[in-house]
């Protein structure tokens, strides 16, 4: 599935996406990272709704990426697997869920995978671009990762927040409507899952 989307990967690519499920799976049995009716379509609903960000704005090397809300490594480690010249930082307020961020990225030998338990508010630096999925409204998210945005441009879009969210968006993004981009992933993946799957441009 990853790649029918993706042809390009490298064998290396190919070995780190196809060890995803047992890796995820085996963490399953213990504390609940994926939903367990989810795992039947996992390869769909987490890593191939986490690439949708690579087909709107694939990162350059020695870019900075920050995921807020991680959770178990959505769409963190999928994009780090994808851009391994691309700097990551995975944060989560919950302990667990970072252990298993850091026991997967170690697992894959994702070097540019950092990851660590701490508040989106508390983060020190500057990201070119801030990815989450739906960790919450936009209203809220926006001022936690406010001036953590670098300044320095390097990529076709401005930089600022990249933000995986589904349904109807009107309200949510009213406060933002001038500056937000709405980008449909079924206009790069043919699942219907995705029929209704957006990725937020926002930037700050």
């Amino acid at each position: 599935m990853i790649s029918k989307y993706f042809p390009g990967l490298t064998e290396r690519q190919i070995d780190q996406f196809a060890a995803l499920y047992g890796l995820y799976s085996e963490w399953n049995a213990k504390i609940n990272v994926v939903s367990r009716k989810d795992m039947d379509n996992f390869m769909e609903h987490h890593v191939l709704h986490s690439l949708s960000i690579a087909k709107v704005q694939p990162f350059r090397p020695m870019s900075e990426v920050l995921d807020v809300g991680t959770g178990g490594g959505f769409p963190g480690i999928p994009l780090a697997i994808m851009f391994p010249e691309t700097q990551f930082y995975l944060i989560d307020s919950i302990g667990k869920k970072i252990k298993v961020v850091q026991d997967i990225a170690q697992s894959l030998g994702l070097a540019n995978v950092r990851a660590e338990q701490i508040r989106a508010e508390q983060v020190k630096g500057d990201f070119d671009f801030i990815v989450s999925r739906a960790v919450t409204s936009l209203r809220e998210f926006v001022p936690w990762v406010r001036g953590k945005v670098s300044r320095d441009q390097y990529h076709p879009l401005h930089n600022g927040i990249l933000y995986l969210k589904g349904g109807d968006l009107t309200d949510e993004l009213a406060p933002f409507a001038r500056r937000a981009t709405v980008y449909n992933i079924s206009d790069y993946f043919e699942e219907p899952f995705f029929e209704t799957k957006k990725v937020v441009h926002l930037p700050l």
